[in-house]
């Protein structure tokens, strides 16, 4: 699946690129190089973004910049269907409002994690997404164990998808062992790749799209990537995973916004800072992107 034959009917399917956010120097947010960020993706072979994600800094972000970022990709992505934003709230009132923003938006599909400060229960986590469900717009779930302590089990994805209220998962446990495990509990459920670094195993695995991190700075490379994954072309994909592994494995840790910001900026795109708390990167782990980072570039990927 290439941009010219993304699916309109499913529009979470194909590379979804997770997009940071450019801040100015004052760390306001610079909307027009955002717009920009988006049509460029869209242009190199990415099929839609994901704001107001984690990476997205959505959490430093007011109610205002955050629903505008939101309209600012619709209008740059060209068809509001190429858009998912993150609806992730304290509240689950508060993700449905976000959903509805995003539906008036003409938004195709949204990002929901579970409840995100509490500990939540089976029970709660399912009233939660039939809560947001309840808005008409395709959600997907984000499973991140790690960040909300609450983890959607294929079990407990498969109740989800029964109740009608998710229609794919972005998977993010780095667990590969599961996406077999889903596959049979709820064959319809569509399995997204939520870790750079697990990408090709979740491919080969039955994935049909990708929330990506890293395509912010090699969006070509990472949908050459990505497609001869899902193609079963290992021939091509296998080497390209690995000369990029180094890189991918930062979208899995705690710098990870940082992290593919600078990676950003060493490729020659606008990464710029990030807002507090996050701080640049120093010491150890700034060397390790920056080597990684530049290996890539040498290696041709773009």
């Amino acid at each position: 699946m290439t941009a010219t034959t993304w699916n309109t009917d499913r529009p979470w399917r194909g590379i979804m690129v997770a997009t940071t956010l450019p801040f100015r120097e004052d760390l306001s947010v610079d909307h027009d190089a955002y717009a920009e960020h988006v049509a460029w993706l869209i242009a190199n072979g990415c099929d839609g973004v994901v704001p107001n994600g984690s990476l997205g800094e959505y959490q430093t972000l007011t109610d205002a910049e955050r629903a505008q970022v939101v309209r600012t990709a619709v209008e740059a992505a060209g068809d509001g269907a190429r858009v998912m934003p993150g609806v992730a709230a304290y509240g689950s009132a508060e993700s449905r409002r976000w959903a509805e923003q995003a539906a008036e938006a003409g938004c195709g599909s949204v990002l929901l994690l579970p409840p995100n400060t509490y500990r939540a229960d089976a029970a709660a986590v399912r009233a939660h997404y039939t809560e947001v469900a309840g808005v008409g717009i395709p959600v997907v779930a984000y499973n991140n164990p790690f960040d909300t302590k609450v983890d959607l089990t294929p079990d407990l994805l498969a109740r989800l998808h029964g109740d009608g209220s998710i229609v794919a998962v972005k998977e993010f446990s780095g667990d590969v062992r599961r996406a077999y495990e889903i596959a049979e509990l709820a064959p319809e459920l569509d399995l997204l790749i939520g870790a750079d670094d697990v990408l090709l195993e979740l491919a080969v695995a039955g994935a049909v799209g990708w929330i990506a991190g890293y395509p912010n700075a090699f969006p070509a490379s990472c949908a050459t990537l990505y497609h001869a994954a899902v193609a079963g072309d290992l021939t091509t994909a296998l080497p390209l995973y690995k000369s990029l592994h180094s890189l991918l494995r930062w979208d899995s840790k705690t710098e990870f916004v940082q992290s593919i910001k600078l990676s950003m900026d060493i490729a020659g795109r606008p990464g710029g800072p990030t807002r507090p708390p996050r701080h640049p990167l120093t010491g150890t782990t700034e060397t390790a992107v920056r080597t990684a980072t530049e290996k890539a570039v040498a290696e041709g990927h773009h």
